[in-house]
Parts: structure tokens; sequence; C-alpha cells
């Protein structure tokens, strides 16, 4: 039964009233990313009364994250951000249903996942999913939410939604992958705490506009906005022909993609090693491990390693001894950057891998193992 009370104010709005309500508590919404853009998002979707809501991520809360991710507070470090998310949103409205994914969204689980929803709100960080989750809810025919930010700026868009002037998706807006470490990330980069707020906040509207039927949502277009000067603009986005040799049209076809090889995040001779992999070459003595990081970033690796940053790689590449080399940064943007650098310069030779995900997957997995 529908709890007038608690949603009092939203069913007095004009052109909103019970019916509204009733489409929402009806409404199946996934969320992909329970971090910055996700938690704003999922907080007000459970207020609104959302029927049914799902989370996907397979991260743990870590100290960096608890200035923009306002679901999580210092008691939560280590812990999953599933978990942790579900007990607070389940505190905020019990009439909410929620289902949580504590796994990252991948080809091997996404149409399983996605197929239970009506709508799919993009909260990731990462290239490799975006494309992943716009070519499969194209597939699906489910409407994507996306949202995108970048130190002090922000980006939203509705896509696969069909409207006068046709339907666009996310390969209408960026046609081809940025090469790796082009575009960095807030682990680079930084951001400011507020601005995922104000971008899942955004997104979260959209949501609720699109499930109710209200006002005139993003559908086609790309809004931006900075913080710094409050600039804002909407731009209607391009539809040109989508025909690509490597572009899924079918599940078969989707299941088949590696998005981490089509982002360039894998490149041929060079080895994506993961964090356990990487603890065994380390203990051997005839491999260097480079950090292309600058050298204030924290943390620091505890174990020998060489300190020459990205930018200064091509001029200080004869401080490496051995030919087993592993490339280590942040995130593992600048390491795969810095391993082509090293395989163009040293050659085939030498054999030159890079830890995927980067510090950040490090020391999360040995976090997971204490």
């Amino acid at each position: 039964m529908l709890n007038l009370e608690r949603y009092n104010r939203q069913i007095k709005l004009q052109g909103f009233g019970i019916e509204a309500q009733r489409k929402l508590t009806s409404a199946k919404v996934l969320v992909i990313g329970a971090g910055g853009l996700g938690c704003p998002v999922l907080q007000y979707l459970t207020a609104a009364g959302v029927g049914n809501i799902g989370i996907v991520d397979d991260d743990r809360v870590s100290l960096s994250n608890l200035h923009r991710q306002i679901l999580y507070n210092s008691d939560d470090v280590g812990k999953l951000k599933t978990e942790v998310a579900l007990e607070r949103l389940k505190a905020m409205n019990q009439e909410v249903q929620f289902t949580i994914f504590p796994e990252r969204i991948t080809i091997k689980n996404a149409v399983k996942i996605i197929s239970q929803y009506d709508v799919v709100i993009d909260c990731s960080d990462n290239f490799p999913t975006r494309y992943l989750l716009d070519d499969i809810c194209r597939i699906l025919e489910k409407p994507l939410i996306f949202g995108a930010i970048f130190q002090y700026e922000g980006q939203i868009a509705v896509f696969n939604v069909k409207n006068k002037d046709g339907v666009t998706h996310y390969r209408n807006l960026f046609p081809e992958p940025p090469n790796p470490g082009e575009v960095p990330d807030c682990n680079d980069a930084g951001v400011l705490g507020v601005l995922p707020g104000v971008i899942g906040t955004l997104q979260a509207t959209e949501a609720i506009k699109l499930i109710t039927e209200i006002g005139d949502g993003l559908i086609n277009k790309l809004m931006t906005i900075n913080i710094l000067n409050y600039q804002t603009a909407v731009f209607e986005i391009p539809s040109p022909d989508l025909t690509d040799k490597n572009i899924p049209y079918s599940i078969d076809e989707f299941e088949k993609m590696n998005y981490q090889l089509h982002c360039g995040i894998e490149l041929a001779g060079i080895k994506n090693i993961s964090p356990s992999e990487f603890k065994e070459a380390t203990k051997l003595h005839d491999t260097d491990v480079i950090d292309v990081r600058e050298p204030e970033e924290q943390p620091k690796l505890e174990l020998p390693y060489l300190s020459i940053p990205l930018s200064q790689l091509k001029e200080n590449f004869s401080q490496i001894q051995n030919k087993n080399i592993i490339v280590v940064c942040q995130s593992g943007k600048r390491s795969l950057s810095g391993a082509k650098i090293l395989q163009e310069i040293l050659g085939p030779e030498y054999k030159i891998s890079h830890l995927e995900g980067g510090i950040n997957h490090l020391n999360k997995e040995t976090y997971e193992q204490r």
C-alpha cells in the first residue's frame, strides 16, 4: 500500500500526483557503482520511493573516498560498499527493496543482472565499463542515464530512449575510447568532493523524470556544468550511423567483446598482472619495478623500486638494469602508457608488464587477505 504521508510533498506537486508515485513504486532501477556518483543517486532514489533498486560494486570503502562518498564514514573503511550502502539505505526507507551485487559488471554477468531492471544508471569511473554498459543497454533496449566528473566539471545525458529526434547512445557522443592516460580519473587528477554530489543528484533527477514521465529530460542531450563558475550548457547529441565491425549487435557478439582491449587498457606484448602476480614477481632479483607516479604521490610502495615519473621516462630509461620490468602507478592508466613507452624504446627482448588497477588495486587485495 502506498505510504501517502512519506511521499506527501512530491505527491502534492502539480503534474506529479499519486500516479507518478505509483510509477516510482513499481520501477526497478540498477545503479552501477556505489562511489561518488552512486551515493547521491542511491540516496535520492531511495528517498523518492523507487520500489526496487539494484547496486553493483565490487569495491571496499577507503579513507580517500570519504570526502565525496557520503553514504560512508570512517568506521566503514575496509568494508564492502554494497553492504554498507544496503544497511544505510534500508534505514532510510524500509519500503524499498534492494538487491546488492558485490561484483564488477562484466560481459559474463551483465545480461543476467541488467535484464532484471527497467533503467540503468551509469555511476562508473572507467571507459571499459561505460562502453560495456552502452552496448548491452542498446542490445537489451534499456534506458541508460550517464554521468561523469573531472576535477571541477561534470556531464549528464540520457541514452537509449527514443523521442521525436530518434535515439542516441554513448557511442554517438564518444565513438572511440580515448588513448590510455589521455583522460585521468580522480585517482590521478583529483576531484572536488561536492561535484559528484551535484552530478549524481542530477542523474537521480533524470531517472525520476524518466520513470514518472514528467518534465523535459536530457534525452538525446548532453548537459555540462563547471562548478567553479556555474557555466552550464546543453548540447544536442548527433546520431551518426554506428555501423562498425567492432561494435556488438547481439548478446553473442557482446559476450565475445574484450572491453579492456577495446579501450586500450590491454596492449599487445604487454602483460597485465594482478596484485598476487605482482607480489610473486617482485620476489625475483631480476625484476625492476618502475613507479611512474610523481614523487609526492601516496602511498609509497613497500618494496625496492625506481621512481621515474611518466613525463621523464623517455629521458631516464637508462636507470633500468633488468630485462623483466613491471610498471606501476595509482590506478593502472599511467603505468600502461609507461609500459608502452618502454616497449617502443627497449624492444622485444625485454619482458614488460604493468600492474592492472594500480596501487589502489594492490592495497585493496592486501586488505582483503588480512
